[in-house]
């Protein structure tokens, strides 16, 4: 007869703190431009990857673009991804913003993030760069942002 295993469980520790940051973008270029001009401003190495695909019950598939730099992993972990995709948005609540930049940094020291928008904006394609509060808006397609 079989000897019954003892279940051990292990208690995961997550911090409360969610570490990772949401740029909203405003730029008229195109996204592979635009993941030209950000691989140089701040040296990652964004490159076309599989795309973001969204479908609602009984709606169409929609395609949103993603430039993806995983070479830091799991440490930084950078995506630039497309907001809108024809006349569909994905986080519809943010219709001005043309691009997302998720970023999951190794820390989240407020003074890089400072140096990283302030670098963004910089760039010559950039109208704008703002910092979204992912616990402040209520959008139900923000689940397909995590990494």
């Amino acid at each position: 007869m079989k000897k019954k295993q003892k279940i051990t469980r292990v208690q995961l520790v997550l911090s409360g703190e969610d570490e990772t940051l949401l740029l909203g973008i405003v730029s008229a270029d195109p996204d592979y431009k635009l993941s030209l001009a950000i691989n140089k401003r701040i040296g990652i190495s964004l490159r076309h990857s599989t795309p973001l695909e969204v479908q609602e019950q009984g709606e169409t598939k929609i395609v949103f673009s993603r430039f993806s730099d995983l070479t830091g992993a799991p440490d930084n972990l950078y995506s630039l991804i497309s907001n809108r995709a024809g006349k569909n948005f994905l986080l519809k609540k943010l219709r001005n913003i043309d691009f997302l930049f998720h970023i999951q940094p190794d820390s989240p020291e407020s003074d890089r993030t400072d140096q990283l928008i302030t670098s963004l904006r910089s760039i010559e394609g950039i109208t704008a760069v703002f910092e979204i509060d992912r616990k402040s808006l209520r959008d139900k397609n923000l689940k397909y942002l995590m990494f």
